[in-house]
């Protein structure tokens, strides 16, 4: 997803962003650190698959040196640390009990804390999202846009929307919009 301040297409689902004020030419590297993880990743199989990640298996991560400052600033954007090769999107999918395959929109793998708020792209903060399902991940979609906003208006910290999505992003939908994730 991308954040609704800036204009360009949705990096989130492979688009290319354009945002204002960037080159197109020059792609702007980000210093990440090392990742954070959220809680102990116990399993890497048998892991089950629902509306909320299996925290035994994904229990979110971020980036550590991605701060406020930079994810608000205005030359970051999501394809600067986007890196999930289809290997680790395979694996993802076997921890879950899911053949390895592309399975086009019905379902992606989805990072718990978004890339907008500092996510990692460690295993341990991605899990299989379907579309079809109430909420699915399009609904997510929505509240990491909001969250990215709040965040940078000065709203809500960076560390309460990271657990806050980390933990059951379907009742923080609730907290932030007033009403159930649909």
């Amino acid at each position: 997803s991308f954040s609704k301040h800036r204009s360009g297409t949705c990096s989130h689902h492979g688009g290319v962003a354009a945002w204002l004020g960037a080159s197109s030419s020059a792609t702007v590297r980000v210093a990440v650190g090392r990742t954070v993880l959220l809680g102990p990743r116990t399993r890497s199989v048998g892991c089950r698959l629902g509306a909320l990640p299996d925290r035994r298996c994904s229990p979110g991560a971020f980036y550590s040196r991605l701060t406020r400052a930079v994810l608000c600033g205005r030359g970051f954007h999501t394809s600067s640390v986007r890196n999930v090769p289809q290997s680790e999107k395979f694996a993802v999918e076997r921890e879950y009990g899911l053949a390895p395959g592309y399975y086009g929109r019905s379902l992606e793998i989805d990072h718990i804390v978004p890339l907008e708020l500092g996510g990692s792209n460690a295993i341990a903060n991605l899990f299989p999202e379907r579309a079809n399902v109430r909420p699915g991940y399009h609904v997510k979609d929505r509240l990491e846009d909001r969250l990215h906003q709040l965040v940078c208006a000065g709203r809500m910290s960076l560390a309460a929307a990271r657990a806050g999505i980390a933990r059951d992003w379907p009742a923080l939908y609730r907290r932030v919009f007033g009403a159930p994730a649909r």
